[in-house]
């Protein structure tokens, strides 16, 4: 349960520094605390896409990680933000990345931001 926390965090920071640096990723909303829990709920989604539909994406593309040594991810790292965009405007979430070339970017952010936070926090391997 901790480590679902903290990868949850994680996530939510690494959703907020993009959201940050690039702009088209957008969250808005009224008061900070209707957007902070927006942004953990978008991490949870975001969490839950990585978990179910990205293995998923990466066995059907196994050809193309071989093809292209690994650059594919983040295509597939872009389409499971974009994915995420999708799902938050469906639950009526105002979280939205507009565009592919965005996306991509903020995959590549999101996933520096998510490694390093997990190198620092504790898990229960510890």
């Amino acid at each position: 349960m901790k480590n679902f926390v903290v990868k949850t965090l994680a996530n939510a920071i690494a959703l907020a520094v993009a959201i940050w640096l690039i702009a088209d990723i957008t969250l808005t909303g009224g008061t900070t605390g209707k957007k902070a829990l927006t942004l953990v709920l978008v991490a949870l989604i975001f969490g839950l896409v990585n978990f179910i539909v990205k293995p998923v994406v990466k066995l059907l593309t196994l050809p193309l990680f071989i093809l292209t040594l690994g650059l594919i991810t983040l295509v597939v790292n872009a389409l499971m933000l974009l994915l995420t965009s999708w799902l938050a405007d469906t639950l009526d979430l105002s979280f939205h990345v507009d565009g592919f070339w965005a996306a991509v970017l903020g995959g590549l952010i999101i996933s520096i931001v998510s490694w390093a936070l997990n190198v620092v926090l504790p898990d229960d391997k510890d």
